[in-house]
């Protein structure tokens, strides 16, 4: 209603309606919405892992047979060598 009011006001304007539908209208209605859904949206997501048949988790990848995880070698990049560390005194 005050989105006709706004057009049909004398100082009002067709874009001034519209905001005021959408900021005073569909924004609110919309977060009411969302708020609302969330036991439903709750019950799917649950519904879908369950069928799924795991924790909701995805399994972890296996690691490929004879190669290192990065910096799991002990050895330091042939590209930059690195400074031996020394305790100052």
């Amino acid at each position: 209603m005050m989105a006709v009011a706004e057009a049909t006001n004398t100082n009002g304007s067709l874009l001034g309606a519209i905001v005021t539908f959408v900021l005073y209208g569909l924004l609110p209605m919309g977060i009411v919405g969302y708020i609302l859904s969330t036991p439903a949206r709750r019950r799917a997501r649950r519904a879908r892992e369950a069928a799924e048949g795991g924790s909701g988790h995805p399994a972890p990848e296996p690691e490929p047979t004879g190669s290192v995880a990065p910096d799991q070698g002990g050895e330091p990049s042939a590209d930059a060598p690195v400074a031996p560390v020394r305790k100052e005194d």
